[in-house]
């Protein structure tokens, strides 16, 4: 086991993580909420090491990400476990991992230099910690990115935002990208969805995340019928995304699909994505995509300047690209687009 870098020792032999915002008080031979950092003797330890659960070169398109190094692969990896537990979690496998079981047994080892090695024999343009929380896997997360940046690859966190602003301290000079789940906008809906800490949390994190560290956004909401689906409730969304983040950035409403405790709930209709896609227009988003709906138009990216369709998808590939050094090409408008 590898000592934790975010904990403090308290009396009695305890601990407290300061890693993600739970901030778990840890007893003895006890692990926190996500059940992989155990105090040991009054020190916390990870029991991640190097321990992969899942390996796969995606499309960069796929965490999503629209306007970060289109039509790019990165080298995606995930572990166990998860400091959140979402009702309707589709990686549920992975992230309701229980540290009894034998988790070396499970795994394939990766080590940073490895996955180095690994994204560049692919051809990968960057390395993305993703399928479970990588805030949980921060010290291996850290270490690869500090090589990764080295190499020259891009980094990015698909993640729910929990991470405090002492662990982004230490990752923001080598993450580049964020793509952050806001699951809802209000307390009631957000403890229907995962039990959690005041989520106020994360959006404090977000903006840090882009204003300290420069680090890319663009924000994911799964759109869940009866539950976040209110126009009222997305609308003041879109309202904070445009604040506080600026109206250039992505904003994707995915479509839901029943699963584990929310299998009762029927899959969330397009009309509705469309109706919170104009929503999130009509309140000064300039790209609101509409996910998990293949070949949808709400799929493309749109100039918001000439109306013109710079960028063509159909699920995770780019049919047509119009856009050069982030702007369009028809007009010359600047569309947040990272090449």
């Amino acid at each position: 086991m590898e000592e934790a870098l975010l904990y403090e020792t308290l009396s009695n032999g305890k601990v407290q993580c300061n890693l993600c915002h739970f901030q778990c008080i840890i007893p003895e031979n006890k692990t926190g909420i996500c059940k992989v950092r155990i105090n040991n003797k009054g020190k916390l330890y990870t029991i991640l090491d190097s321990y992969v659960s899942s390996v796969q070169v995606d499309p960069i398109e796929k965490k999503p990400l629209f306007h970060f190094h289109p039509g790019t692969s990165a080298l995606s990896l995930g572990t166990w476990s998860c400091n959140f537990s979402c009702r309707g979690c589709q990686n549920h496998n992975i992230s309701r991992f229980y540290s009894s079981e034998n988790i070396k047994d499970l795994s394939e080892e990766i080590s940073p230099q490895k996955a180095i090695e690994l994204a560049k024999s692919y051809g990968a343009k960057g390395i993305a910690w993703t399928y479970n929380e990588p805030t949980i896997w921060f010290e291996y997360t850290l270490e690869t990115a500090k090589l990764a940046k080295k190499e020259g690859l891009y980094t990015v966190y698909v993640t729910n935002g929990s991470i405090t602003k002492r662990g982004l301290d230490l990752i923001g000079p080598y993450l580049d990208a964020f793509s952050v789940d806001i699951k809802a906008f209000s307390d009631e809906n957000y403890r229907k969805i995962t039990p959690i800490f005041d989520w106020h949390k994360i959006l404090d994190t977000i903006v840090y995340a882009k204003t300290k560290w420069n680090i890319h956004i663009e924000v994911v909401t799964n759109i869940i019928p009866t539950i976040n689906d209110s126009a009222e409730e997305m609308q003041k969304l879109a309202k904070w995304i445009k604040n506080n983040l600026g109206k250039e950035t992505p904003w994707h409403i995915t479509r839901f699909f029943p699963y584990l405790e929310l299998s009762h709930i029927p899959p969330t209709s397009i009309k509705k994505l469309e109706e919170l896609h104009d929503v999130g227009i009509k309140e000064g988003l300039n790209f609101v995509y509409a996910g998990n709906i293949l070949g949808h138009p709400y799929e493309d990216t749109y100039c918001p300047q000439c109306k013109r369709r710079v960028v063509s998808r159909r699920g995770f590939s780019i049919t047509e690209n119009n856009v050069h050094n982030g702007k369009c090409d028809f007009c010359g408008k600047e569309l947040n687009i990272i090449e």
